[in-house]
């Protein structure tokens, strides 16, 4: 692991692939690479934590999904934020804010 990389902690995950989706639609990799960018390099996802959390999140209808073709013209399947994932994007939002800001005022007790 990188010197600027960091585990996810648990429940993050979901956040950060809503996050990276964005109003647009990736293939797996295509999410590990977005993931890893927004992050600035502090999240590496690799393929046995993402796919499992992309069928989970699809089977809970906060993604949709297709087969397509990437951009070295193999077959892959592609993701896409749903309606109910927009709110629950939301959701998570606003519980990791309400969290981070417990954390800093931890941090900065004495």
């Amino acid at each position: 692991m990188g010197q600027n990389q960091t585990n996810l902690l648990q429940g993050t995950l979901d956040l950060l692939i809503l996050k990276a989706l964005g109003q647009g639609e990736f293939h797996g990799l295509g999410i590990s690479r977005r993931i890893e960018q927004i992050t600035h390099g502090t999240f590496q996802v690799k393929p046995g934590s993402l796919f499992p959390a992309l069928h989970r999140m699809e089977e809970a209808g906060w993604l949709s999904a297709f087969w397509g073709e990437s951009e070295n013209n193999r077959r892959a399947k592609f993701y896409k934020r749903t309606k109910a994932g927009e709110r629950q994007l939301g959701i998570e939002t606003e519980q990791w804010a309400t969290i981070a800001q417990a954390m800093a005022n931890a941090l900065k007790a004495t």
